[in-house]
């Protein structure tokens, strides 16, 4: 009677890394935001965020992408108003000046104000 050889262990298959499909989707919106492209990086960080979540996977790029795009946005925002009220502090008082001394060209404090 001849031995037979040992069985071979069995070595359970290697199952594949799970697939973040909204990791790609998730670098670019954080790329996108941090480069000032701040909308287009939320709306492609949404993306990327709702694809992963029905993936089950969790995604930390497309979130940072998300957060720096609003924050990016609300900055934005802050100089756009900052900058009007102080082009209408500029330039609405020269409107005020001339409603106040009629047409023609004045002289006030040695500021010339030509009023139409």
């Amino acid at each position: 009677m001849t031995d037979a050889p040992p069985p071979s262990p069995a070595y359970a298959a290697a199952s594949p890394a799970p697939v973040n499909p909204g990791k790609t989707m998730g670098i670019v919106a954080l790329v996108l935001s941090i480069i000032g492209l701040h909308l287009i990086g939320v709306i492609v960080g949404f993306i990327g965020l709702n694809q992963s979540k029905k993936a089950g996977q969790k995604n930390g790029f497309a979130l940072a992408g998300i957060i720096i795009g609003f924050i990016g946005m609300i900055i934005v925002l802050a100089l756009i108003i900052g900058g009007g009220a102080l082009f209408g502090s500029l330039f609405g008082g020269l409107t005020q000046v001339c409603a106040e001394l009629g047409t023609g060209v004045w002289e006030v404090n040695g500021v010339t104000y030509t009023c139409p």
